[in-house]
């Protein structure tokens, strides 16, 4: 059965748990079909039962966001579904070092060369590859949407502030990746300036997942508000700008 040409589809990287779930969940609240991408069937599977219990149709696919086959498998599955894409959310990542906000194992002169390569790898390589693959579908939508989940702690303008909320609160690789991310939401958006393509970093917050730790002051919920208001931008919305929750915050 072939997608209605007037359902918008949004793609989450990362979509079966956590944030991507529930920004899974809140967009088909909308009426948008969300399709998860998940590493393994079971899980995308899963995940589309959790949201069908909650009202939500969604559909999963196969999805390793490092894995260039999987990349173009899923413009294969966009273009054959409905010859466009909607929205994309880039939001598989990773956190390897320690838990948030209570262990920090590494400081910027001991980080490891493999965590640092494997953190950037997903984290901004990948993004980067299915953006770029993804981008013709996106502009054959009438209006394409690319919500980039980035990080405050991206900011180097607050972690060079010794007054900041996060000066103390150093991540190297996470950091690192997060920073080179939102520098590529400023270059995409520039050259699609003048398009029906916005592109917007999101920092959703201090979630309380599976990779934001125990200790993170947000539920799920709130932090999905953020990638769910860029997806679903009006045609008057910013492009290239690093949002939460309607808040601008600092490069």
């Amino acid at each position: 059965m072939s997608t209605p040409l007037n359902t918008q589809i949004a793609f989450i990287t990362g979509g079966n748990r956590g944030l991507g779930l529930e920004t899974a969940r809140q967009l088909g609240k909308l009426g948008i079909l969300p399709v998860i991408g998940a590493r393994s069937e079971q899980a995308g599977l899963d995940a589309v039962a959790k949201l069908k219990a909650d009202g939500v149709t969604a559909e999963s696919i196969v999805f390793d966001a490092t894995k260039p086959a999987d990349r173009a498998r899923a413009v294969d599955f966009f273009q054959a579904r409905a010859g466009r894409l909607d929205i994309l959310v880039n939001n598989a990542g990773v956190y390897l070092e320690g838990e948030p906000g209570v262990s920090r194992p590494y400081t910027a002169s001991t980080l490891p060369e493999k965590v640092l390569r494997d953190t950037m790898e997903t984290n901004f390589f990948a993004p980067v590859a299915l953006t770029q693959a993804l981008l013709p579908l996106l502009k054959k939508a009438p209006a394409g949407r690319i919500v980039n989940l980035a990080s405050i702690l991206g900011s180097l303008t607050l972690h060079s502030d010794p007054t900041s909320p996060i000066y103390e609160m150093k991540s190297a690789a996470y950091d690192t990746s997060k920073t080179a991310l939102n520098a590529f939401t400023v270059q995409l958006a520039f050259e699609l300036k003048g398009s029906s393509v916005k592109v917007n970093s999101a920092h959703p917050g201090w979630v309380h997942t599976e990779m934001g730790g125990a200790s993170a002051p947000m539920n799920v919920e709130d932090g999905a508000k953020t990638s769910v208001r860029l997806a679903t931008l009006p045609a008057e919305g910013p492009s290239g700008g690093f949002f939460h929750m309607g808040d601008a915050l600092p490069w």
